[in-house]
């Protein structure tokens, strides 16, 4: 298992991924859309989650194709996102046709990242805006780190980011993840700058440091964000043809992703939740593989995201040190 071209989720073929965001604001919108409408499930395990048509993805709802799945800045507000990207797909002459009109399916998620500093007085909800414009610049190569719904993202101890990284498996099949890193728990052990996703690492992705010689087992983290200000919203893809079902059980196994990464994930407090999209452009596929796949690949993109974001910050090829939370604009 080795990581795509690009080690993004768009290592899948005809995924693409947008990205929009407002550094006044400091959020934004991150869509995945496709060449055409393609299969998609969800599992949610945090305790707060905030979401947009969810419900239709379940294995016996009607609908068996999406047009785009979007991961939004902003809490709530965030979920007019949808609404942009509907309008914005409703131009392009996509959507599930009913008689003779067409209505595109955009389901989401959305974090927690109003009280980071940027400027929320504002009157018109930015959000739907965000979403079209981040459908529109969709493309096979996108940023990592503050960009799109990880702008405003943080973790426990360190700015949040947008993550993803990708695996070709030895029959050809390609997995990949995105995920907007905004955890109530830490993606670093203790202070420093070893990521707990270091045993999952591919090459130097994320630094390359390993894990720190003295391994923490007993660590008993505290909550460093108050109920309510923290998730981690992502999605895992692959070109294997997988229906509802079986995308429904992926989304399950890449939650094991974000517990190796994230400590402690899953919380009460957070909305943690996992969409699965397929374009079903390969026949086969092992599930089996096809999960653990998943998780690997959910871990890294974490890790790649806060050190994407870290490298933006500090302009370095190492860790800096931990940043202040203080709301001060450091992009």
């Amino acid at each position: 298992m080795q990581p795509g071209p690009r080690n993004l989720i768009t290592d899948v073929a005809g995924l693409r991924v947008g990205n929009a965001d407002d550094a006044h604001l400091r959020s934004g919108v991150t869509v995945l859309t496709a060449d055409s409408p393609f299969t998609a499930a969800v599992h949610v395990m945090g305790g707060a989650p905030g979401t947009r048509e969810t419900d239709l993805l379940a294995p016996d709802k009607a609908v068996q194709a999406v047009d785009a799945l979007f991961l939004s800045g902003g809490s709530a507000f965030g979920l007019d996102a949808g609404s942009g990207v509907m309008a914005g797909l409703r131009t392009m002459g996509r959507g599930f046709a009913v008689g003779d009109a067409r209505v595109p399916i955009v389901p989401g998620a959305i974090l927690f990242d109003l009280l980071n500093g940027g400027d929320k007085d504002w009157t018109d909800n930015p959000y739907r805006s965000l979403g079209r414009r981040a459908l529109e610049a969709a493309a096979t190569d996108f940023a990592l780190g503050r960009a799109g719904a990880g702008l405003g993202a943080t973790t426990a101890n360190r700015w949040g980011g947008l993550g993803s990284a990708s695996a070709v498996l030895s029959d050809g099949t390609t997995v990949g993840a995105l995920v907007a890193v905004n955890a109530l728990g830490s993606v670093t052990v203790g202070d420093g700058p070893h990521f707990w996703a270091a045993p999952w690492e591919i090459g130097d992705e994320f630094g390359g440091l390993g894990l720190p010689a003295n391994f923490p087992a007993a660590y008993e983290p505290k909550a460093e964000k108050a109920p309510g200000e923290a998730t981690t919203i992502a999605i895992v893809a692959t070109d294997a043809a997988l229906d509802k079902a079986a995308l429904t059980r992926m989304a399950v196994a890449a939650h094991d992703g974000l517990a190796r990464a994230i400590v402690p994930s899953h919380t009460l407090w957070d909305g943690d939740l996992v969409f699965a999209a397929s374009t079903g452009a390969r026949a086969g596929g092992d599930p089996f593989l096809l999960g653990h796949a998943a998780a690997c690949c959910l871990a890294r993109a974490v890790a790649r995201g806060v050190w994407c974001a870290q490298m933006q910050k500090g302009g370095t090829e190492v860790p800096p040190p931990v940043l202040p939370l203080d709301g001060a604009d450091q992009r």
